[in-house]
């Protein structure tokens, strides 16, 4: 049977040094600000290697721009419980970029939100936090980009 998956998550100590010397390349470049040259220098691959792979590889759970979530919550109909919910997410630093609700029957609302996350610390953090509130029924992330 053939595996057509784009994507495999992959323990890092299986890979071939050139994929985690580009990564630690890439770290340099963008947190000490040298160039491509000075950083593959440092880390000891080839300009060619590095082009060749940098944007092919990133750490599981990197804080990259447009990173998406989206996520379903089962909420209580009760007066302010979204208003604190959106709140909760706007602590996180998280950005909301949709909300869709539906119309609340036998006291429960569907409710699904997308979220970029660039600036956000930690997701999991965020959705155990939203679990763990009062009139929050359920809640599922439903996809990542």
């Amino acid at each position: 049977m053939e595996d057509n998956s784009k994507y495999f998550i992959v323990d890092k100590s299986v890979l071939p040094d050139v994929f985690l010397k580009v990564m630690t390349a890439k770290r340099l470049i963008e947190s000490e600000g040298i160039s491509v040259s000075e950083a593959v220098g440092a880390v000891g691959i080839s300009r060619s290697a590095f082009y060749k792979y940098r944007d092919n590889i990133f750490p599981i759970g990197e804080k990259s721009k447009g990173s998406t979530v989206i996520i379903a919550l089962n909420l209580s109909h009760v007066p302010g419980l979204l208003s604190n919910v959106l709140n909760t997410i706007a602590e996180f630093g998280a950005n909301i970029l949709t909300i869709n609700q539906t119309i609340p029957i036998n006291g429960l609302a569907n409710i699904t939100i997308s979220l970029e996350i660039s600036e956000m610390c930690d997701i999991d953090v965020l959705i155990k936090r939203l679990k763990s509130a009062k009139g929050v029924l359920g809640i599922k992330v439903i996809a990542r980009e």
